[in-house]
């Protein structure tokens, strides 16, 4: 029996983005309003690297569902803005780690807090309990669809 409780035309417009999509115009509106010159897909690679500085290129593909040519482009982008710096693995020069510059490392603590900022500006009024619910929803809907 099918789970499908949406009409037709609504599940892509619904399942694949309206609320990422405002969510992410709202957060670039905000890093303009606080001088963070920085794309939103730029920041979802620092933001892994400020979890984990010294990435490979692939392990920032894994990490942010973007494919090989899209990573060497932000890569590109960020090294030019002089955020980061690629450096060729020391065990396979074929290999290419990311690594924050101090500039980089700096810009962390200000577009955090500015991505907080637009995360709750984002959750006003929705209780904590569907909050809950929608995380675990998703969560679900991930796991039924990744790929081994």
């Amino acid at each position: 029996m099918s789970n499908n409780h949406f009409k037709r035309g609504e599940l892509y417009s619904f399942m694949t983005g309206m609320a990422t999509t405002a969510i992410a115009r709202r957060l670039q509106k905000n890093f303009k309003q606080n001088g963070i010159e920085i794309t939103v897909e730029q920041w979802s690679v620092l933001y892994h690297l400020w979890k984990t500085d010294g990435l490979s290129q692939q392990q920032l593909c894994d990490a942010t569902y973007r494919d090989k040519p899209s990573i060497t482009r932000l890569v590109d982008n960020l090294e030019k803005l002089q955020l980061v710096k690629r450096i060729a693995s020391k065990n396979d020069r074929r290999i290419n780690q990311v690594f924050l510059t101090a500039q980089g490392k700096k810009m962390e603590t200000v577009s955090m807090s500015v991505a907080e900022t637009t995360l709750n500006e984002s959750l006003e009024g929705v209780p904590q309990d569907r909050i809950e619910i929608c995380k675990e929803v998703l969560q679900l809907v991930y796991e039924n669809l990744k790929t081994s």
